[in-house]
């Protein structure tokens, strides 16, 4: 039986619930091919990143399962001590 989805037909905006996701490996460089509008660490750490708009920061002590609503084109492998962390859409 499928599933019903109430709110199918409506537009998503940047605060409303991710309706996918995917796992990022840090690389120095190289992009993320997909953007995504939020993070989630599944292990507490640092996130070094290169946003959307080319500016660098690292988001320190990240802890696990909390979303961070932030939009960056790359995780770096340097700075970053955090794991498993997931990219939210």
């Amino acid at each position: 039986m499928p599933i019903t989805d109430f709110f199918e037909s409506l537009t998503s905006g940047l605060n409303g619930p991710a309706t996918g996701g995917f796992d990022i490996t840090p690389n120095d460089g190289t992009d993320l091919t997909t953007m995504p509008r939020a993070l989630m660490v599944g292990g507490a750490g640092d996130v070094a990143v290169i946003c959307k708009d080319g500016s660098s920061i690292t988001l320190p002590a990240l802890a696990p399962g909390a979303i961070y609503p932030v939009r960056v084109a790359r995780v770096l492998a340097t700075g970053t001590t955090a794991t498993d962390i997931k990219g939210l859409y």
